[in-house]
């Protein structure tokens, strides 16, 4: 045996490529697991990639063209019909300039530059983005100002878009998803998805503009509905205020504030119908569960569109606090609850009398002829109090 194969023999077998990694980061490939942008980690923070709106539409035989090319990220809706009447869009080989048409994606190829879109290729994205004040609400290519769509960072998103609008200067909750069934849930005013915002108007705001807001006001495109109003805190200088509304017209809660003659200086989204801001600072963003996403839609209803709501009052101090709540809820005010009976007062068992009472001590008097502060002196052994200097 040579020396060479014996040293070879004492080192063991060679071990060829990477080291394999062990421990808790570990996958069962052996490689390291890295953490996917927006995902929270723990159970039950998976990513939704679908919403049963979104599902219920699958059974429908026909869809519309250029709602089908929306659903696949080619273009907005009106950008897809362009591109229809530019003859762009090939169905079946053939080029399609007539707009409205349906398809069926089952049966019918559709063709866009060379691409076959095939039916259900896209995955559902969505998002909730706490936006910062100034940045556009908008999928505009040209716009040179922040969008929110570029605030998601996320390198699948596809093409997105807001849920709704929130104007350039005001901040908070928005959603952001390429599912139309599911943005024309959440987004209109005949589903009642509640929207609550917090606003800051100059001035102190008097009792009657309260109620003009709560029971709607008349704007250019007409009267808006109920709203819910509850005061947090008023002085000379503003006042605070929440507000919860069901309808998303343009920059409708900055023009029923200058109709009651308040001007707002701050304007925030903290609530969209069961979601809220906790946890998630401006700027930053976060994808939503499948429950969070069933949650809203179960929320969204006609019924609950048409449902009034309900207001409870009660007093308030003086400091011009809290006036008047409402309910949220669509269901109507609870009965109020019966008064309790008073317990009867006690009584001791019979054969069994409760033992006398001790006789109070005597309240301290000095004796005759000395003041009060003679118990004083007499603890101290009769010596005098002590003087302080000046």
């Amino acid at each position: 045996m040579s020396s060479e194969s014996r040293k070879q023999k004492r080192a063991g077998p060679r071990r060829t490529g990477a080291k394999r990694a062990t421990g808790r980061g570990a996958s069962k490939s052996g490689g390291i697991r890295h953490k996917q942008p927006g995902r929270s980690s723990g159970p039950g923070r998976y990513p939704a990639r679908s919403s049963s709106a979104r599902e219920a539409k699958r059974d429908e035989p026909l869809v519309r063209l250029n709602k089908y090319l929306a659903d696949h990220g080619i273009a907005s809706r009106r950008g897809c019909d362009k591109l229809i009447e530019d003859g762009k869009v090939m169905l079946d080989g053939e080029p399609v300039v007539l707009l409205g048409t349906k398809i069926d994606p089952t049966k019918q190829v559709v063709e866009v530059g060379g691409i076959v879109l095939r039916p259900d290729q896209a995955v559902r994205r969505y998002y909730l983005l706490n936006k910062p004040s100034g940045v556009l609400c908008t999928n505009e290519r040209r716009e040179m100002r922040p969008r929110a769509v570029d605030l998601i960072t996320a390198r699948d998103k596809g093409r997105i878009y807001t849920v709704g609008r929130l104007d350039e200067l005001s901040k908070g909750l928005i959603l952001l998803t390429n599912d139309g069934e599911f943005a024309h849930r959440v987004a209109h005013p005949r589903y009642g998805v509640l929207k609550t915002y917090l606003v800051r108007v100059q001035g102190k705001i008097d009792d009657d503009s309260v109620q003009k807001l709560r029971q709607g006001v008349h704007l250019s495109d007409g009267k808006t509905g109920e709203a819910r109003v509850l005061i947090k805190r008023r002085t000379p200088r503003s006042s605070t205020l929440s507000i919860t509304i069901r309808e998303g017209k343009n920059r409708e809660v900055r023009r029923i504030f200058a109709r009651v003659g308040s001007k707002v200086i701050d304007l925030a989204r903290t609530n969209i119908g069961p979601l809220n801001a906790r946890g998630l600072k401006v700027g930053h963003w976060r994808t939503l569960t499948r429950r969070e996403v069933e949650g809203l839609l179960t929320e969204s209803s006609a019924e609950a569109g048409r449902q009034p709501l309900h207001v409870r009052r009660f007093e308030s101090g003086e400091d011009g606090g809290d006036r008047e709540s409402t309910r949220v809820s669509g269901k109507p005010a609870s009965k109020p609850k019966p008064a309790r009976k008073p317990k009867p007062a006690w009584k001791p068992k019979p054969g069994r009398e409760p033992k006398p009472g001790r006789e109070p001590k005597p309240a301290w008097k000095p004796k005759p002829g000395r003041g009060a502060g003679a118990k004083a002196s007499a603890r101290r052994g009769g010596r005098p109090p002590k003087l302080r200097k000046r």
